[in-house]
């Protein structure tokens, strides 16, 4: 019986293929215009406007278009076209709290079962993210760099989990969330968010299982009540 392949976000990369690079810089050029709200949440995607605005050809566009719908940024409407996917506080809500549930069982597993090169992994990756939120404050980066080093951090807590499965659907909820966080970002008074990273990464590192757990459920929601107050202004 052939193995089981876990699911994943869709996170091209650039290949030796010509169509299949420029297809792929459309994509991440479609992407950070959605997700930076450029493009607006149920915006109709007219194809020969995005052709001419990213210089594209309509197959190029076609593939970009595929993949931004199977990340679900997009939305395929049958013999209508293409437009960008609604966003909702039910729609967060939800992805919050499964990412939050999923999370919290995965660090627990990383915290028992992670070995040395999980500990060394983790801590780089808080270095990084800790440098990165430092250069973001003084203009020195933008949060497209920040926002990768945020990933690859929370993805660096849970890899000790040893759940391929767990770590592709939180990957697919952690992307499906930053158009939400990006409504927020720098916009919340009181929080410090570096503050929270830290708690994290210390209670992980010393192996604290219960309160690794909470303060990673508390950051993720965080975005989420922040979002909510957001849209209630």
């Amino acid at each position: 019986m052939p193995s089981s392949t876990a699911p994943h976000s869709v996170d091209p990369k650039v290949s030796s293929d010509p169509a299949r690079t420029l297809a792929v810089a459309a994509y991440h050029q479609l992407r950070s215009d959605i997700v930076s709200g450029s493009l607006k949440p149920g915006e109709k995607l007219k194809t020969e406007h995005l052709k001419n605005h990213y210089n594209v050809g309509a197959a190029t566009l076609r593939e970009a278009l595929a993949l931004l719908t199977a990340d679900g940024l997009v939305v395929a409407q049958q013999q209508r076209g293409f437009s960008v996917a609604p966003m909702s506080l039910a729609d967060f809500r939800d992805i919050t709290e499964t990412r939050a549930a999923l999370e919290m069982q995965s660090i627990r597993l990383a915290v028992r079962r992670g070995d040395d090169e999980w500990e060394a992994n983790l801590a780089a990756a808080f270095h990084r993210l800790a440098r990165a939120e430092g250069r973001l404050a003084a203009g020195d980066v933008d949060v497209f760099y920040w926002e990768d080093c945020n990933r690859k951090f929370h993805e660096a807590l849970t890899a000790g989990s040893e759940s391929k499965w767990t770590q592709s659907f939180i990957s697919v909820l952690y992307r499906q969330s930053e158009r939400y966080r990006r409504l927020v970002f720098m916009k919340t008074p009181g929080r410090d968010v570096h503050h929270e990273h830290a708690r994290i990464f210390e209670a992980a590192i010393t192996r604290n299982e219960e309160l690794a757990a909470a303060l990673i459920a508390e950051h993720v929601r965080s975005t989420l009540n922040a979002v909510i107050a957001f849209c209630s202004k």
